[in-house]
């Protein structure tokens, strides 16, 4: 009777919803979007009243890759042309001086993350004269949390080594599948030798914390191939383990995530299975569920901030600190200052141009209301704590009655707890706390998306 149950919520509830890495979420941006100087108004604000105390954060986009992944929606540039190297640090390094001329001190760098597109794509000679760039202009932070993305079969020991000697403690290998046949159609192919040796590779050096990236949902998948994937990656024992569920958005990605016959994906509760086998398979291998799609072991520092309810989330998924400033350097990059977003230019070449006019390549962004501003702190406590509060006044909100009428049905459901003054996301309910986010989304709430614009909550 209990799958049954199951079953049916998990029908109901698994529809079109944002993942919330930032409220409001991209598509509810004001249209008009953000002038540069008020953005760079935002950024001087949170500078200066976190930058002595908790310091900054950098995310930086490294967009090439040396081949097309079918699963992928990253904004990301094909070419086996590492000649394109050289200018894309350059113009890194001119946008990160444009920010630091805002600035009366120099910045205080607590965490940087390099994604992608394919960070290891860059040579090692590159990538650290990128990071010896930043800090010319810039001081480490007492505590710092440096990590970078990174692709098993072109990740070398080179590189590894070069990055750890310059602060990088954390590392995560996208494996996402062991299967032939599942590797074939996503055109993501890399062998579990591949992946033990860079691991290896990886731990001798003496990074403290390897994560593993694995997709569900991807096609051809059933239990049978997720149970050798997650045997694999057990036997390795990384630290920490990204179970996201394949988000299949080819409306908005194009041709990238048509490279396979959507009927080969597995559906509904199908999917859903495969996600419920594989938390059971990590946690009888000890690993903890951190937030939403992420498990760590005990050890790993993700999981004490989870514990001493210190977890953060923005645009580099989940982390173990927060900074209320994250400036977002590269192509497509993401800008967070808390007051206000801020996005680069889509397209390198449009980039490079605005960096090299001198000015911040900004094309969109978002202001925040006061009224977003207590949402966002809603929505963060549910994503990160599986519970929000709203007995200070701070978090107070108008519509509050309003947001407890749309989860009537959770409640009823059993999948949530409601109380005077505070709501609980009940442990067995994790996977529904998009939803949940859902009803304390205003802007959702006010407009109704016109067309597909996001995953399935489910």
């Amino acid at each position: 009777m209990a799958d049954l149950i199951n079953t049916a919520l998990i029908q109901k509830y698994n529809i079109p919803g944002p993942r919330y890495t930032s409220y409001p979420t991209v598509p509810f941006w004001d249209e008009k979007g953000i002038e540069v100087d008020t953005w760079s108004q935002t950024v001087i604000r949170a500078f200066n009243e976190s930058n002595t105390q908790e310091g900054i954060s950098l995310y930086i986009h490294m967009p090439y890759c040396e081949s097309l992944c079918t699963f992928c929606a990253c904004h990301k540039h094909i070419t086996k042309q590492h000649s394109v190297e050289d200018e894309y640090i350059d113009t890194v390094l001119k946008e990160w001086k444009l920010y630091v001329d805002l600035l009366d001190e120099k910045p205080s760098i607590r965490e940087i993350h390099l994604g992608g597109g394919t960070p290891t794509f860059f040579s090692a000679k590159n990538l650290q004269r990128m990071i010896n760039g930043i800090f010319e202009d810039a001081t480490h932070h007492e505590v710092t949390d440096f990590s970078f993305e990174a692709h098993p079969n072109d990740t070398t020991e080179e590189q590894l080594q070069t990055l750890f000697d310059l602060g990088f403690t954390r590392t995560s290998f996208g494996i996402q599948d062991y299967d032939p046949t599942v590797q074939q159609a996503i055109n993501r192919i890399q062998t579990y030798e591949t992946v033990e040796r860079i691991h290896g590779l990886a731990k001798k050096i003496g990074y403290e914390s390897v994560s593993h990236d694995i997709i569900f949902g991807l096609p051809h998948q059933n239990k049978e191939n997720i149970k050798t994937t997650i045997a694999n990656t057990v036997k390795l024992r990384p630290d920490r383990i990204a179970y996201y569920s394949y988000a299949h958005v080819p409306w908005i990605k194009g041709v990238g995530q048509r490279g396979f016959d959507e009927n080969d994906l597995p559906k509904d509760e199908e999917k859903r299975e495969l996600y419920e086998l594989g938390k059971q398979l990590f946690f009888e291998a000890g690993y903890e569920e951190i937030g939403m799609d992420h498990f760590a072991l005990p050890t790993d520092k993700m999981h004490k901030a989870m514990v001493e309810k210190k977890l953060h989330r923005n645009f580099m998924g989940y982390t173990a600190g927060k900074t209320k400033l994250m400036i977002g350097l590269g192509m497509s990059s993401i800008s967070d200052s808390w007051y206000a977003f801020a996005q680069n230019e889509k397209r390198v070449e449009d980039y490079v141009n605005r960096v090299n006019a001198g000015e911040l390549p900004i094309f969109r962004g978002h202001a925040l209301t006061d009224e977003d501003l207590v949402v966002r702190q809603h929505i963060l406590n549910l994503m990160c704590n599986l519970e929000t509060s709203w007995k200070d006044e701070k978090l107070k909100l108008n519509n509050i009655k309003e947001i407890l009428e749309r989860l009537t049905e959770m409640e009823e459901d059993g999948l949530i707890e409601i109380y005077d003054d505070h709501l609980v996301v009940k442990e067995s309910s994790r996977m529904f706390v998009r939803n949940v986010c859902m009803a304390f989304d205003l802007r959702l709430a006010e407009r109704t998306p016109e067309g597909r614009i996001f995953s399935m909550t489910i």
